[in-house]
């Protein structure tokens, strides 16, 4: 099969993804064989590319937001037909018997494994993936627009859930990439009076988050017209901590929606930007749980990603362009239309 792997350890510009003939996977006993339609690009993956995220071995397909067809099954798959359309998060297993599992914990799970980063995935014409962690999509969701809500959308609603918001209330979201511009979709969906302040350094994604109905849209240097309640922080920037909470309110919280930063975060007064009882939660991954909900949610709600395709021979291009932010949205490679 042709398969895009990650073959050494460089920065994105050197291209270190590179196209190769690779063996059709076979599914374990438990385990489902995809033909792969649409595979999303994340930020995820150059934290795998240039080293901040430690891959498990060398070569390794990427890709963590999959979509695509079941066209075989392990002999103790009862659960899906042949022909099925699923799809695959950046959930790619978890022991299941931990306490971190029985309580629908599995992104904290020690033993969890990872799509594309402990296990072949998306970037090829075919992969595999437990049964159990498969999700069935809903037949109004299209695979092109499906692929980027399968982690940008699923990581954003998480940290919808963990900022705990109350209608009515003033949202942050610092930073308007893939994961934002789903993230204030379902934030209008489900909490209609809040109102959303969205932040960015780029103009054209400033405009994005206000036609997509965010009610102002600042440089992420910008005071904002009022001090928010909730924040989710989407940058790999620490230095956008501080930022941040000079305009969280008294009690409010902050909710850091990102696997690593690549600076640290910078030393910070307490007394004036941490005490009065705000707080700030990392999200760590996600639950199977996350993406079975989220995923029925977008159906009832419409949701629309806005992506930019790539055949899979364009993936460096595709990995450049989530880079530098040259597109607004999300980027996506397209293997089996």
């Amino acid at each position: 099969m042709k398969a895009a792997a990650l073959t050494e350890i460089a920065p994105v510009e050197q291209r270190p993804v590179r196209l190769l003939e690779m063996p059709d996977p076979q599914p374990a006993e438990d385990e489902l064989l995809l033909e792969v339609s649409v595979c999303g690009v994340c930020h995820t993956e150059l934290d795998e590319i240039e080293g901040r995220l430690p891959v498990s071995r060398l070569p390794r397909i990427l890709g963590h937001q999959v979509v695509g067809r079941v066209i075989a099954k392990g002999p103790r798959v009862g659960s899906f037909q042949i022909g099925d359309r699923v799809g695959v998060t950046w959930l790619w297993k978890s022991c299941r018997t931990c306490s971190f599992c029985t309580r629908g914990l599995e992104n904290l799970c020690e033993k969890a494994l990872w799509t594309g980063l402990d296990a072949d995935g998306g970037y090829a014409e075919r992969m595999t993936v437990p049964a159990a962690f498969a999700h069935l999509l809903p037949p109004s969701l299209d695979d092109l627009h499906t692929a980027p809500l399968l982690c940008a959308g699923v990581i954003g609603y998480r940290a919808l859930r963990l900022c705990q918001i109350e209608d009515g209330q003033i949202v942050g979201l610092f930073g308007f990439g893939a994961s934002a511009h789903l993230t204030i979709q379902v934030l209008r969906a489900l909490y209609p009076r809040c109102r959303v302040f969205a932040f960015s350094r780029d103009r054209e994604h400033q405009q994005q988050a206000l036609r997509l109905g965010a009610d102002w849209a600042g440089h992420t240097e910008d005071n904002p017209p009022q001090k928010m309640d909730k924040v989710i922080d989407f940058t790999p920037i620490g230095q956008a901590i501080p930022l941040i909470l000079r305009n969280l309110q008294k009690g409010g919280k902050l909710v850091i929606n990102a696997i690593r930063k690549i600076d640290p975060i910078p030393p910070m007064d307490y007394a004036e930007l941490l005490w009065s009882e705000r707080t700030i939660q990392s999200t760590a991954n996600v639950t199977y749980a996350d993406g079975s909900e989220f995923l029925r949610i977008a159906a009832q709600i419409g949701l629309k990603a806005e992506v930019t395709a790539f055949p899979l021979e364009q993936v460096n291009e595709a990995l450049l362009a989530v880079k530098h932010s040259r597109i607004t949205g999300a980027a996506a490679l397209v293997l089996n239309p």
